[in-house]
């Protein structure tokens, strides 16, 4: 099964980039994408039932990092579409599950939570759906571990393109970076001191700038900021969208009230609980 990885995976990214190029987190986007390619065709090849079960297993495990970190949102959005489509569109019976490790499991209610907060009630969805129908199963390691079996394990390489903005920036510009520019130039200043003669100074060799960590670290600062703050008004400008929306409709419409029916269990309490009248009879 190691000779289909590659092919796989090439696929599954070919999908997500043109899927990301539609700058959209809509299912009905990636659906049609999904049809245009006719991506569940990977399933049709002649396989025995137990090679089928494998691939189907090892489909799963190649798309289930694209819903995870540190991939941005619309690309685990996809990720999440693509696992839908793949575990409902599988020949193998019973269905092959979806393996979450406990590890996963924070980010991805955390991006759960954020598809709530932003309103994409599709993600949300997809992701009810996904849970109602016992598609997940919850191990405590991505995938299947042999008792003394040494294996190469085989990471999942990252594509760049699928990267988050606010993360590219965040691995760029970290603390210990900071810390070895300063270092260095710190460096550069006392062999500017060494080379100048005593009381007088070299002040034409300024070759960087003194304030260079303080700048960059104010200037990634107002980034996270404004990138928050875009993202912000993205969901504002939708919520209003969207309460329009409910305006029109509620006009013309008014809610129905349906009477709730007791359930089958309280019907029966209610029948035995009932106080029994008792006749006294004469004789």
């Amino acid at each position: 099964m190691d000779y289909y990885i590659e092919p796989l995976k090439s696929d599954c990214e070919d999908l997500l980039s043109r899927f990301q190029r539609t700058e959209s987190v809509r299912y009905e986007e990636f659906s049609a994408i999904w049809r245009k390619m006719d991506f569940p065709s990977i399933f049709c090849g002649s396989m025995a039932a137990n090679e089928m079960r494998a691939f189907s297993r090892l489909t799963l495990n190649i798309a289930y990092p694209f819903f995870l970190p540190p991939y941005n949102f619309q690309i685990r959005a996809g990720g999440l579409y693509l696992l839908y489509g793949l575990y409902h569109t599988q020949l193998a019976s019973p269905k092959e599950k979806i393996i979450i490790a406990l590890k996963d499991w924070e980010n991805i209610k955390k991006f759960q939570q954020d598809s709530a907060n932003a309103q994409h009630y599709d993600v949300c969805f997809i992701f009810r759906k996904l849970l109602s129908d016992k598609a997940f199963y919850f191990a405590a390691m991505p995938k299947h571990l042999s008792f003394r079996v040494k294996r190469k394990p085989k990471k999942h390489t990252v594509c760049e393109d699928f990267w988050d903005q606010p993360m590219r920036v965040k691995d760029l510009v970290t603390t210990d970076m900071l810390e070895e520019v300063m270092n260095v130039q710190e460096h550069y200043e006392k062999l500017k001191a060494d080379i100048s003669t005593p009381g007088h100074p070299v002040s034409d060799i300024n070759l960087t700038d003194k304030n260079l960590v303080s700048g960059l670290r104010s200037m990634v600062m107002k980034y996270h900021s404004w990138q928050d703050g875009t993202a912000s008004r993205s969901r504002r400008h939708r919520q209003v969208e969207i309460q329009s929306c409910d305006l029109e409709t509620d006009h013309d419409q008014e809610p129905s009230r349906r009477r709730r029916i007791p359930s089958l269990r309280a019907r029966t309490k209610k029948n035995l609980l009932r106080p029994v009248t008792v006749i006294e009879t004469h004789v």
